[in-house]
């Protein structure tokens, strides 16, 4: 209960701080313009309206694209398109006196709801106002609105997911009122703001769309970072540290232990910690757990305590005897501690998989690192930390590099699937048929046979169901699971035909033998390259939860 209403104070601080986003900025000249008419009260309806309608739409958008298919990243960029238009309508007089007879005429079809449609209205009015400005704007912000939404996943409940989201929504609410008010008073006391109404018109328009612009320029949704290369240190000194270091979150809420007792971080002043966010199917942690090996070999005699904090992504992944032999199999000798709660994710407001968090001797985060690369300064960091001199560093030059014509992470599940392209819809949460398509555009897939899609995976439910993914890649992950007790065979094949030379190290004659939850290497090319790679299951029970490519 004590963390949900922390994650509830945290949505109010997140919605306050975002006044000096410029995500804002298009929806205020909206909201001043919306509010300098009518009675005293229609400010406040407006942000009662944006508050109510924004929260709304932000709970029920994730079940909406559930159960309709829709892309959400279609309905930001649709909105990105209005806001410019919009924008742009402000800017021509011409198009500014077309939008004002349509908006007329609109207005006269309306005329039977006067309350609602009266600019000189009040409360109703202004809520009804307020909460088509929300809709429009909330696509928008989605990349600012990541953190929030993250913490209305990890709500145990509806209710406290709806009341993060309204906490968050008044944050904006209480700043964007603040000027509202202000705006009301300047525009009732400066006559010059009224003699120029049609240069702050443009003004305005000319804000809105770059602030677009730039919302577009700055949008991403990354979850698996990957980082470039890092560069070779010269000198022993804090590399890239923080500007103002914090006293280190505590490690709590933790299901189990592997390889020691229970840690404190309170208790290991005195030593460097680097604690690591991971988790056992992600190929980027994997890729990065050769230097932590390293590093613990090489350091722990010295003082250095790696924690290695496993943030499940996958159901399968909070069950503690998959981590244990995960972490026998990769040769993990540090601690790990099991996060299945996202308790320790949270007290670090971690967003990665891996994040790596360096904290010095008397307890404060001095390093933070996000995704891959940068070993040679994360080492070199180490070192310092530890007081030591002539250091040798591992140099990061085995780190995978970015092909920009990749495939993305492709999930199965239908809560994240996207370039699905088969005959038929997808069926949620039940048994259906699905038929190959004549052909697949590159980064789609498809279905054959019957499967069960389930929300974070699919599930083969007939002898030779198989799947099939057009690819861009130097080498093809994929996250599979087994709902028998039996093994399950998975034949591949690309293009086609047989793998033979370019198999992954989980494959052998041309096929993967399915016995735990866990991620198979299924194909490695000397350089990246395009293909269809098919599979076909066995009998049922395979489970398949996404495709990850390098």
């Amino acid at each position: 209960m004590q963390a949900d209403i922390v994650n509830i104070g945290l949505g109010f601080l997140e919605g306050f701080a975002l006044i000096i986003s410029p995500c804002v900025l298009p929806i205020l000249p909206l909201i001043l313009a919306g509010s300098l008419t009518g009675s005293k009260k229609r400010p406040l309806g407006i942000m009662i309206g944006f508050i109510l309608i924004f929260s709304l739409f932000t709970f029920l958008s994730r079940k909406f694209v559930q159960y309709s298919g829709i892309d959400l990243n279609i309905v930001r960029h649709i909105s990105y398109g209005m806001l410019i238009l919009l924008g742009v309508t402000m800017i021509s007089t011409y198009l500014t006196e077309k939008f004002e007879r349509l908006t007329t005429r609109l207005a006269n079809i309306g005329s039977s709801f006067p309350k609602v449609n009266n600019p000189q209205g009040g409360l109703i009015s202004g809520i009804f106002f307020g909460g088509l400005i929300a809709i429009v704007w909330t696509p928008c912000a989605g990349p600012i609105l990541a953190a929030v939404i993250v913490q209305t996943v990890i709500q145990k409940t509806n209710l406290m997911s709806f009341l993060t989201l309204i906490a968050f929504g008044i944050g904006v609410a209480v700043p964007m009122l603040a000027i509202i008010l202000f705006g009301r008073q300047l525009m009732a006391r400066v006559g010059f703001v009224k003699g120029h109404t049609v240069f702050f018109r443009k003004m305005l328009g000319a804000v809105i769309i770059i602030s677009v612009f730039f919302m577009i320029y700055q949008e991403n949704g990354i979850s698996f970072v990957h980082a470039g290369q890092g560069n070779n240190v010269p000198a022993i000194e804090l590399q890239n540290g923080l500007e103002k270091p914090y006293p280190a979150p505590s490690i709590s809420g933790i299901d189990g232990w592997i390889n020691s007792e229970p840690l404190k971080i309170s208790n290991l002043k005195g030593k460097v910690v680097l604690v690591d966010f991971w988790t056992y199917s992600c190929i980027n942690c994997i890729r990065t757990l050769p230097y932590l090996k390293e590093w613990y070999d090489k350091y722990h005699n010295d003082g250095l305590v790696i924690v290695g904090v496993h943030t499940p992504e996958f159901d399968f992944e909070k069950n503690f005897a998959n981590v244990k032999s995960a972490v026998v199999y990769d040769g993990i000798k540090y601690p790990v501690a099991l996060d299945s709660h996202y308790i320790t994710w949270q007290n670090f407001n971690n967003q990665y998989w891996p994040a790596h968090y360096l904290i010095d001797k008397k307890g404060n985060v001095v390093y933070i690192h996000f995704g891959e690369g940068d070993y040679d300064v994360t080492e070199n960091n180490i070192q310092y930390l530890l007081n030591m001199h002539a250091p040798t560093i591992t140099k990061g030059n085995n780190i995978e590099q970015l092909n920009e014509d990749q495939t993305p992470e492709t999930y199965l599940g239908y809560e994240r699937a996207e370039n699905f392209s088969g005959q038929e819809a997808i069926s949620k949460d039940k048994t259906a048929q699905y038929t190959f398509p004549p052909s697949l555009e590159q980064n789609e897939w498809a279905l054959q046979g019957s499967w069960n899609i389930m929300p974070d995976k699919i599930i083969s439910s007939e002898n030779n169901a198989a799947i099939k993914i057009n690819f861009n890649a130097r080498k093809v992950y994929i996250v599979m699971g087994n709902a028998t007790n039996k093994t399950i065979r998975v034949n591949l094949l690309l293009n086609g035909k047989k793998i033979e030379i370019e198999k992954g190290k989980d494959v052998e004659n041309s096929s993967i033998d399915v016995n735990k939850n866990t991620i198979y290497e299924a194909l490695v090319f000397t350089q990246p390259r395009s293909g269809i790679l098919q599979l076909t299951a066995s009998s049922p029970g395979l489970e398949i939860y996404t495709f990850t490519f390098g």
